[in-house]
């Protein structure tokens, strides 16, 4: 979506950039809200495993929470005009704001890139 944009000199203001939390925390952990998330079942699957893996192996190696290395994906991207961040918490916040100070490599971003495959629009 983001070379589209690109290519239609258009910005983003991208929505749920923690995919509902799932970016957040290590595959499998759930939260009672992620376990009772109807919406969300119909956005997020399996094939995610592997780009939240590499969220946390970069998280990791950086020393930070797995939600500023998303955020920090998102807010390095030219297209993005800004992040929409729904935090319902107030640490959240605090995570979002130390996105900022995160500095990705380009090996780290074809790492957090590399396993997305295209999905066909749902929900709406």
């Amino acid at each position: 979506m983001f070379g589209l944009l690109a290519d239609q000199a258009v910005s983003s203001l991208t929505w749920c950039p923690l995919a509902s939390g799932r970016l957040a925390r290590p595959y499998g952990q759930q939260t009672s809200r992620s376990a009772n998330d109807q919406i969300g079942k119909h956005f997020f699957d399996d094939a995610d495993h592997a780009i939240i893996d590499a969220v946390q192996t970069v998280a990791n190696a950086h020393d930070v929470t797995m939600a500023q290395v998303a955020l920090a994906w998102i807010l390095s991207n030219p297209v993005v005009a800004a992040p929409i961040v729904g935090a319902t918490a107030p640490h959240h916040l605090d995570d979002a704001a130390a996105a900022l100070k995160v500095t990705l490599s380009g090996q780290e971003h074809v790492m957090l890139t590399a396993p997305y495959t295209p999905r066909q629009p749902t929900g709406y």
